[in-house]
């Protein structure tokens, strides 16, 4: 490989490292606010304590995902003045914004409060502690507000002219108000919801399996957490599809690519399988439902979709000679399918959760033990799910990035001329597996961490005991 495709591949790794831990960071530290404004509020005194061991519990979880975020997230901004010199001289001007106000307006203070919190248990009033961690959660999602307006504008450029061949910023309004930033934003908000909402039905569900003083507790908090995952996989839904429209009207090369639609359609099907195994021919082996995408993308069941082939010819003739389709329209086809499969998937376990959040056996004691069959497994289960939303947003980062290609900004700059000229191959290649081995020695680390927590806090016993089928006053 060369310079270029080594570039992107450190670029892409570093990426998904650190994008394990932002969704989590986003979703993790409003459900914390709201378990906390649960013990402020409540009138009921053993629930008021539950929920403020629950919250100092579920928080120490949250310092690992935060810590391994910022780890994670400091190369990332040195990449674009290391590997993406050209990348940096051309957008300077319009990217260090918001990169700078991400800093000076969300970071500091999530970083600040945050360590309120951590030590204010027992130094603050409850209400005031209590709006420590709210802050906290503003913060944490401002900061992805503006790291996702930089990311906008390299996916649909607004506010923005070209000067002396670099592009700078005329319009800052236009910038923060840019529909694909905020599409983009609203999208990756819920996405953290359900990332967090999946974290906590498998630690929860660990929990209920393990037994002990607080298992009441934990079951009383299923239910919480079963409506907290349904409201972010619904919002998900509903940004995704608004997303969609965006990318039909912005980047209509990404959505035919994402389709595998080669030919102009009108109305355009959805695909659910096709056999793409020669770049730039559509094959005959497919599954298509007619109708659906044009009507997804348009919300009526006509609608002409332009393929592969067109927008190719489109681009040439507006950009000049060259090849504007992205050079993985098989990944991105999968990709796709992936995300919205991860996506039902959760969907099951979330009304599994909730069910479960409000049943109550049956005083016959056959019925008690067939039941509580089926809700060891879905408990076990719901453990064993826990990397869906992982692969979900793998997945969707690589749609948004991959179906950009060729260019860097669309219609502004192309990747293959972003890069820092005077590399050479064995710089990037050795730092590349740099970073790779201790991101990777890291994650590990911190996932241990996280699981010998779970497993050895005080709130239940080490060892696993499955619940007694004769006990009386269980929930399950």
């Amino acid at each position: 490989m060369d310079v270029l495709e080594l570039s992107r591949w450190q670029f892409a790794i570093t990426t998904i490292y650190h994008f394990l831990f932002v969704p989590l960071t986003l979703g993790l530290s409003i459900f914390l606010a709201l378990l906390e404004t649960c013990s402020v509020i409540t009138k009921r005194p053993a629930w008021k304590e539950q929920s403020r061991k629950l919250a100092k519990f579920f928080g120490t979880i949250f310092l690992i995902n935060f810590g391994m975020g910022v780890v994670t997230g400091i190369v990332q901004e040195f990449h674009f003045g290391m590997n993406w010199s050209e990348y940096a001289r051309f957008m300077g001007d319009i990217f260090g914004a918001p990169l700078a106000l991400e800093a000076l307006t969300a970071f500091f203070l999530e970083s600040t409060f945050l360590g309120i919190w951590v030590f204010g248990w027992d130094r603050l009033s409850p209400k005031v502690h209590c709006a420590t961690i709210w802050i906290t959660a503003i913060a944490s999602n401002l900061s992805a507000f503006w790291i996702l307006v930089a990311n906008g504008f390299m996916q649909h450029p607004v506010g923005y002219a070209i000067e002396d061949g670099r592009a700078v910023m005329t319009d800052f309004f236009a910038l923060v108000t840019n529909p694909y930033a905020i599409g983009q934003y609203m999208h990756t908000l819920f996405s953290g919801i359900v990332t967090a909402g999946m974290l906590l039905l498998a630690i929860t569900a660990y929990k209920i399996l393990a037994g002990g003083e607080y298992r009441a507790a934990f079951q009383k908090v299923l239910r919480g957490v079963a409506l907290y995952l349904l409201v972010g996989l619904f919002a998900v839904m509903g940004t995704g599809h608004l997303q969609a429209q965006q990318v039909a009207h912005m980047q209509p090369m990404k959505l035919a690519s994402m389709e595998a639609l080669w030919e102009t359609e009108d109305p355009a099907p959805f695909t659910i399988f096709a056999d793409i195994n020669v770049p730039g021919q559509r094959n005959n082996v497919e599954i298509t439902v007619p109708y659906v995408l044009s009507f997804m993308v348009y919300n009526a069941p006509s609608g002409e979709i332009k393929g592969i082939r067109d927008l190719q010819l489109e681009s040439a003739k507006k950009y000049g000679p060259g090849v504007y389709m992205p050079n993985d329209i098989l990944g991105l086809f999968i990709s796709f399918r992936g995300m919205i499969a991860m996506g039902g998937l959760m969907m099951l376990f979330a009304f599994g959760a909730l069910v479960l959040g409000w049943y109550k056996k049956s005083s016959a004691s056959w019925e008690r033990k067939r039941s509580n069959f089926y809700v060891k497994w879905f408990l076990r289960l719901s453990v064993l799910a826990l990397p869906l939303p992982f692969i979900a947003n793998t997945l969707g980062w690589y749609l948004t990035e991959a179906g950009r290609q060729p260019w860097i900004v669309v219609g502004l700059q192309k990747t293959a001329s972003a890069y820092s000229p005077n590399l050479t191959t064995g710089d990037v290649f050795f730092s590349l597996a740099g970073f790779t081995v201790v991101y990777l020695v890291l994650a590990l680390a911190a996932l241990y961490s996280a699981i010998r927590y779970i497993r050895r806090h005080p709130m239940t016993p080490p060892v696993i005991a499955m619940p007694d089928d004769d006990e009386e006053g269980r929930e399950f």
